[in-house]
């Protein structure tokens, strides 16, 4: 089915995108702008998986 598709990748990119924030913090001149963008991103993802456990759990 496609939205366990949808789900699976975006789980993908929300891992994804923790190690990329965590490399990048760990860096003498990590860089703020890029961090706080891809930590908006990294909760877009998050809010989109949340939603759509919540539609696929719900009663229908």
């Amino acid at each position: 089915m496609a939205i366990e598709q949808r789900l699976a990748e975006l789980d993908a990119r929300h891992r994804d995108l923790d190690l990329i924030i965590e490399n990048e913090a760990k860096r003498p001149s990590a860089d703020s702008s890029r961090l706080s963008a891809m930590k908006r991103q990294k909760l877009k993802i998050k809010e989109e998986i949340e939603d759509i456990r919540q539609r696929l759990t719900r009663p229908h």
